[in-house]
C-alpha cells in the first residue's frame, strides 16, 4: 500500500479537495465522482460526503493509497 502524508494548512479541508491536492483526481469535480462511487473511506468506514470535512489524524483510503492528514508543522 502507498502512503501519502497531506499537511493541513488550515482546520480543515474537503474531501474532494483532498483528492484533487494529492494527485489523485485531476479535479474537485472528479474527487466528487470518485466519493459517489463508493470507493473512498475515511477512518476505516466508506464515506459518501463529496464534501465532509476533513482535520489532522484522519486517514482516507482509496484502494491500495491511504492518505493520513497531517497538523502544520
Amino acid at each position: 500500500m502507498q502512503t501519502l502524508d497531506f499537511e493541513l494548512d488550515r482546520d480543515f479541508v474537503e474531501l474532494n479537495q483532498l483528492l484533487k491536492l494529492v494527485g489523485l483526481c485531476d479535479s474537485g469535480g472528479a474527487g466528487k465522482q470518485l466519493v459517489a462511487s463508493g470507493a473512498v473511506q475515511v477512518d476505516g468506514a466508506v464515506e459518501l460526503r463529496k464534501t465532509a470535512k476533513l482535520r489532522a489524524g484522519q486517514r482516507v483510503r482509496v484502494s491500495d493509497v491511504e492518505i493520513r492528514v497531517l497538523p502544520a508543522r
